[in-house]
């Protein structure tokens, strides 16, 4: 391709787009980071019975970086991953910004892709605000 020498890729759930830039990153010999980005919590605790959300949000963060290292070992890998916690777009930018990324990798679902591509979503504002090209693959 181009000679990438450091990726970032943004996990959404889909093991696809992990994998996917991770084979990439593999033809292109690079450094892979891997941020997965979680929402910050707005509702009332009260109504769902979670005495400490941090706990629930801290476990399940510790699950996706669990699953994203073992994704990466299995491809034989090596990552750096890091969890981040806000709005998904601008964290998913200021993570390529502040590993000087040359390339972000991020999933767009199928179904609806141009739907969501050409209305306002993460992928759209991700290509807006990116510090670099974004590569969005199909989950």
């Amino acid at each position: 391709m181009k000679g990438y020498r450091k990726i970032l890729i943004a996990v959404n759930g889909s093991k696809d787009v992990l994998t996917e830039g991770l084979q990439l990153a593999h033809d292109e010999k690079c450094w892979v980071t891997v941020v997965k980005v979680i929402p910050p919590y707005d509702g009332d605790l009260n109504l769902v019975g979670i005495k400490n959300i941090e706990d629930v949000l801290d476990s399940e963060g510790a699950k996706a970086v669990y699953d994203m290292k073992d994704i990466a070992k299995k491809e034989g890998a090596l990552i750096k991953t890091r969890l981040e916690e806000g709005e998904v777009d601008k964290k998913i930018v200021e993570v390529a910004e502040d590993e000087r990324c040359d390339l972000i990798i991020m999933g767009a679902q199928k179904r609806n892709w141009l739907r969501k591509f050409f209305g306002d979503n993460v992928v759209e504002k991700v290509i807006n605000h990116a510090p670099c090209p974004v590569l969005v693959v199909g989950t």
